[in-house]
């Protein structure tokens, strides 16, 4: 489902972004439970049950303003001598918002989205012609939305000459929207954008503490399947890597006659921590376990026989305890993570190492005072 999930969003040059694959958690049945969708889904419902359930070739209108009943700025006095106009003035504020909507709805949007309020008056005229209005959307999936659908996100309708009027160059794509109940609550299915293949993956679980440690884990993958896809290099895991790194660079510290040689074994046994860890948190002998790794790695770089030259994929096997084939076993990690962090650590010791000197400053000792007696 992940792998699926970053191929899908695969963008033109060749990027895999996470931010286009979206996780919704709804606690509920079981974690097998939980899919793949091709579109975005937003938490929330129609605004008015006279709305459908179902929009098919969508024109999507994302507004950041209020689609309520117009109001003066702060500040601003209106004196009434006469009470029969301040019914005339209540009938303006309604003219308003009712033209704001009626330009909406003349550009061909059919589903609309404000991340502030609608009015119930303001929903009437929505519910006439048969779209979706979806009040008081987040800004965050706003922006997704209006990303994935090609659409602008206007935050005023006035232009340059101050006439309020809504282009149809602002209106978003998409093949349906739909109002669906997963779980306790609705939510609005928004398939088959015009730009960008938005995906989402809907979480099931037994509870709330579950459905987040699914999400983290998913989270976590999604990371490994978008470094393996863009660096596309893989490289056996269990502490094979660094296995055969460590055996590799002791055999050519035994060929150096200078000082070198010291350095390169030390990084040569430094390279040992990872399977060690690894052995010691699975609460397993670490020392039997690396031993034998390196017999393998050291037959694998030392003998032309072909049988042997595999043993440079054996990998630790955390579960049984023994040595095994990582590579046909399907325990792969990015090439990539392996590179970065082989360079991140050098470096960094690197600069631990520079350092020569170090400044301490000491703290002001209190001065202890003698209790006071009255």
């Amino acid at each position: 489902m992940v792998v699926e999930a970053m191929t899908r969003v695969k963008t033109e040059q060749g990027k895999y972004p996470i931010k286009n694959v979206n996780i919704v958690k709804c606690h509920g049945q079981s974690v097998q439970e939980s899919k793949l969708i091709n579109g975005y889904i937003l938490e929330g419902a129609r605004a008015a049950q006279g709305m459908p359930l179902a929009v098919k070739d969508c024109k999507i209108a994302c507004v950041d303003f209020n689609l309520s009943k117009a109001k003066m700025q702060m500040g601003v006095q209106i004196l009434i001598k006469d009470p029969a106009e301040l019914e005339r003035v209540r009938q303006k504020e309604l003219d308003i918002t009712k033209q704001r909507c009626m330009r909406i709805l003349e550009s061909g949007a059919n589903v609309i989205l404000s991340s502030k309020g609608i009015d119930d008056f303001a929903l009437k005229y929505f519910v006439e012609k048969g779209c979706i209005a979806i009040r008081r959307v987040s800004k965050g999936d706003m922006k997704r939305i209006a990303e994935a659908a090609g659409a602008t996100v206007v935050l005023s309708m006035v232009d340059v000459e101050g006439e309020e009027k809504f282009d149809t160059a602002w209106l978003g794509a998409a093949e349906q929207c739909r109002e669906e109940r997963v779980g306790d609550f609705d939510y609005m299915f928004i398939e088959g954008f015009r730009n960008t293949r938005a995906q989402t993956i809907l979480i099931r679980g037994a509870n709330e503490y579950m459905t987040h440690e699914i999400e983290r884990s998913v989270h976590d993958a999604l990371c490994v399947v978008k470094r393996v896809l863009e660096s596309k290099t893989v490289v056996a895991g269990g502490g094979s890597v660094e296995c055969a790194l460590s055996v590799y660079l002791d055999e050519y510290a035994r060929n150096l006659g200078a000082r070198e040689q010291l350095a390169i074994a030390e990084f040569a046994e430094a390279l040992l921590v990872i399977p060690k860890t690894l052995a010691i948190n699975a609460t397993l002998d670490a020392t039997d376990l690396l031993a034998k790794l390196r017999v393998f790695h050291h037959a694998a770089q030392n003998s032309e026989e072909e049988k042997k030259k595999e043993y440079r994929y054996a990998g630790m096997d955390l579960v049984n305890g023994k040595i095994r084939n990582s590579l046909k076993a399907g325990v792969l990690e990015p090439g990539i993570s392996k590179t970065k962090s082989l360079k991140f650590a050098t470096e960094a010791a690197i600069a631990i190492l520079r350092i020569d000197d170090r400044i301490k400053l000491r703290p002001k000792k209190e001065e202890r005072k003698a209790p006071e007696f009255e």
